[in-house]
Formats: structure tokens, C-alpha cells, sequence
């Protein structure tokens, strides 16, 4: 093979400095961007949040209503974050405190949600799911009497399964805070409303008990029930009912469902 002259080994040398230096301009101009870049990706990340636990990371945010993104960009609601219980971070999906909603109503609504998250309100169980999905998630419910006294019950588990599911209770680790574990019950369930029963009773649970649950046969709570005024046997058990805490016939004054990622 013909060797290279020394002018050609020169010119040879010269082209590979050339391209190093190239090499490295390009490395620190990547550097660069992603330096640009990387605190932009971040902001709008925090611009959707998931749940209220990505908003309880600033601690000056207090317990109000705020808009989270269950499933991405596009799918804002507006949901009630408690930030003050057990060290905050709670999504609420289910409250009761006054009556002024009617939570009598059909599958459609439950699956997309409806109230004001101001006030009383389903937030919907496609969103419900959304949040559920992929990671561990623990539950805490907390109710109140019409004598003033609170209690809570809390699981250390709790998911919701997609609508081709039927949107399926799994909920584990339950602690007590006085309450009592009335949902062990409700625990593989199907959701049920009045127009599509999938509960394990040979009648209709929502029905016969004027709510909306992941029913089994039937209820040991019916949070989704007729708001009524405390102890009153007038109709069995289609109240705001937590039997393991007042029983079939006593309906809470208030009740919610709240749930945050376990970390």
C-alpha cells in the first residue's frame, strides 16, 4: 500500500482535530439545551398534577378545591384536597355533608362524576380508576355523627378497576380509627347503580336501598345513600349508613372518601 506523503498526513491530522473539536461543541451545546429545557419539562409537569399529593408538595397550599389531571392534560377536574388529615395530601372522590345533592342517580353519572367539589360530589369512577391505576394507593374514610362525634377508617390498599371490570373494589390493610371495617364487605365488588345491577343478591341493591355502591349482598356501608337525619327506622337502611360504626338505621351527618399515594 502507498504511504502518505507528509503533506497528506498533516492535512489527515488536521481533519480528525477538527472533527473532535466538533464532537466536543456538540456535546456542550446538548448539555446546554437540556440545562434550558429540563426546568420548562418540570413546570409543566407541576402545570398538571395527578392528585393533591403533587399539589401538597408545597406546603403553603391549604385544604380547598383545586383542578387535578387523572389521566393527562386533557382530563381536568376540579376535585376538594384536604392537606390538613394524617399530614395531608388527600384527593376526596366521594363527600356528603349537607344533602343538597341527590346521589340517587344512574350509571352514566357515576362514571363521569357529578356535584361541586365546593360542596357534596362523585367525582366519577373513570377518574377514580385513573387514579388507582399503576400504583399503591391507601384510603381514608372519616364520618361524623349528629351528636358531633368524628371517626375515621383508613386501608392501606385501595384500587379501582376500568369500566370492562365493572369497576372492581380491592381494598386491604384496614386500620381503625373508631369506625370499624364496614367495607371488608364491599371488598371484590362490582360498582352497582339502579340501571346496571352487578351486585351478588339476587335482587337489585341500589334499588331496594336507594344508592349507588360497590354492593354485595347488600351493604355494610351505603355513603351513596338518602341523606336523612340520624337515627330514624322509617325506611331500613337506605341512609348514609356505616353499620359497623351506628348500625342499618342511622344516617351520617357527614361522611368522605379520600385516597393519596402511598410513597
Amino acid at each position: 500500500m502507498q504511504s502518505l506523503s507528509p503533506a497528506a498526513r498533516r492535512l489527515r491530522g488536521e481533519k480528525s482535530l477538527r472533527q473532535i473539536h466538533i464532537s466536543h461543541f456538540q456535546q456542550k451545546l446538548t448539555m446546554k439545551l437540556l440545562s434550558v429545557l429540563a426546568p420548562a419539562l418540570t413546570s409543566g409537569t407541576e402545570r398538571y398534577p395527578r392528585d393533591c399529593s403533587v399539589i401538597h408538595q408545597d406546603k403553603s397550599q391549604r385544604s380547598g378545591v383545586f383542578t387535578i389531571y387523572p389521566d393527562g392534560p386533557r382530563s381536568a377536574v376540579q376535585v376538594y384536597c384536604d392537606m390538613d388529615s394524617l399530614r395531608g395530601g388527600w384527593t376526596v372522590f366521594q363527600r356528603r355533608m349537607d344533602g343538597s345533592v341527590n346521589f340517587y342517580r344512574p350509571w352514566d353519572q357515576y362514571r363521569t362524576g357529578f356535584g361541586s367539589a365546593a360542596g357534596e360530589y362523585w367525582l366519577g369512577l373513570d377518574n377514580i380508576h385513573h387514579l388507582t391505576e399503576g400504583r399503591r394507593i391507601e384510603l381514608l374514610v372519616q364520618m361524623e355523627d349528629f351528636e358531633g362525634k368524628s371517626v375515621f377508617a383508613r386501608y392501606t390498599s385501595f384500587s379501582v378497576g376500568g369500566e370492562c371490570h365493572g369497576y372492581l373494589l380491592k381494598v386491604s390493610g384496614f386500620i381503625n380509627g373508631g369506625a370499624g371495617n364496614a367495607l371488608n364487605h364491599h371488598n371484590g365488588r362490582k360498582f352497582s347503580t339502579f340501571d346496571k345491577d352487578q351486585d351478588a343478591w339476587k335482587g337489585n341493591c341500589a334499588r331496594s336501598f336507594l344508592g349507588a355502591f360497590w354492593y354485595g349482598i347488600c351493604h355494610n356501608a351505603n355513603p351513596n345513600g338518602v341523606y336523612r337525619w340520624g337515627a330514624d327506622k322509617t325506611l331500613y337502611a337506605v341512609g348514609v349508613d356505616w353499620v359497623q360504626w351506628k348500625g342499618y338505621n342511622y344516617s351520617l351527618k357527614s361522611i368522605s372518601m379520600k385516597i393519596r399515594p402511598v410513597h
